[in-house]
């Protein structure tokens, strides 16, 4: 068994459309860190999908609904620090508003 600590998604905004920021492809994920970040100077959105491979986003793998973040306020997503990501299960994101919110994960990848 191989174990890469990496960053599973580099800093970047988060789309305004529902977006796959990253696939677990031929390893198993443990997502050890999601950082969200509010640059803009309103109040603003992010939801969270962790979706099952070949699945789609929506309410039945919807684990942060809406989180409304206040300008300059960073979030730490406790509930999605653990979260396993099995072989082609990935991570989608979108907010409520284009141009306001700067996200980054980190985590492992585990191979067999």
């Amino acid at each position: 068994m191989t174990v890469q600590v990496k960053v599973l998604v580099p800093a970047k905004t988060v789309e305004n459309t529902q977006t796959t920021q990253y696939t677990a492809t031929n390893v198993t994920t443990i997502i050890d860190k999601f950082t969200a970040t509010n640059y803009s100077a309103s109040a603003a959105t992010i939801s969270v999908n962790l979706v099952t491979a070949a699945g789609s986003a929506g309410n039945a793998n919807l684990i942060t609904k809406t989180k409304t973040l206040q300008p300059s306020e960073v979030y730490t997503f406790p509930e999605l620090v653990g979260q396993v990501l099995g072989n082609g299960d990935f991570i989608s994101t979108i907010a409520g508003t284009a141009s306001a919110i700067n996200m980054r994960v980190s985590g492992r990848e585990v191979t067999q």
